[in-house]
């Protein structure tokens, strides 16, 4: 029996050690790392390769679509599952369009997780009910044809900047995090702001609430 290499991101400690014994219970699933937060389940992806990686669709730091987006691009073996609490069309669209495999809904059971990295490393992709079965081909061709919207103007490292700035991180925390001059990220603040067509900072706050770069509730 072949293993499946999987690394587990969510921003939430429990949930993860949750996950862990869950998937671990699997004799062909062997979890290889860990990250609680966007940015470091990238990172963890280039460093470990593995071959699945479950990811919580909202997460400080950078979103699961643009974790998906950047593992598409930089370790394309990796298969991409991600887990969401939101069952609308939108999500799953632009989950599929970043390159994710797998959308499972958080209230899925259990054996729906598993079926659903199963499937994913197989090579086939799985769609949590009520997107799954015949309409799994309809929900990838819409995914394929949406017309692109003004984020994807954006590079990878002014992405970066809006996620944080749109948690309220300031410009100093936002360059220690990602290890660049406060002046860079005020540059960069400045072109995400112009690209977007921002004039404040509520104007961010709303357009990532509407993205889903932040969660909905609290």
């Amino acid at each position: 029996m072949s293993t499946t290499t999987i690394v587990i991101a969510d921003d939430h400690q429990v949930v993860r050690h949750g996950l862990q014994a869950l998937l671990e219970a699997e004799p062909d699933f062997h979890i290889i790392g860990e990250a609680s937060d966007g940015l470091e389940a990238a990172e963890a992806v280039e460093r470990l390769c593995p071959d699945v990686l479950v990811l919580d669709m909202v997460m400080p730091g950078l979103n699961g679509i643009e974790v998906t987006r950047r593992v598409g691009k930089n370790s394309p073996h990796t298969r991409v599952v991600i887990l969401s609490m939101y069952d609308n069309e939108a999500y799953v669209l632009e989950s599929l369009r970043a390159g994710a495999e797998g959308y499972v809904l958080k209230r899925s059971t259990s054996e729906e997780l598993v079926e659903a990295i199963r499937e994913v490393a197989a090579g086939r992709r799985y769609l949590s009910p009520p997107f799954s079965g015949p309409i799994i081909e309809e929900y990838i061709k819409k995914a394929q044809s949406a017309v692109p919207d003004l984020y994807e103007m954006l590079t990878p490292r002014e992405r970066e900047v809006l996620h944080l700035a749109a948690e309220g991180r300031t410009s100093t925390e936002i360059a220690d995090r990602l290890c660049i001059s406060p002046r860079t990220v005020e540059n960069h603040r400045s072109n995400v702001m112009h690209k977007l067509g921002f004039h404040t900072q509520t104007d961010v706050i709303r357009y990532a609430l509407r993205k889903g770069l932040l969660p909905l509730e609290g």
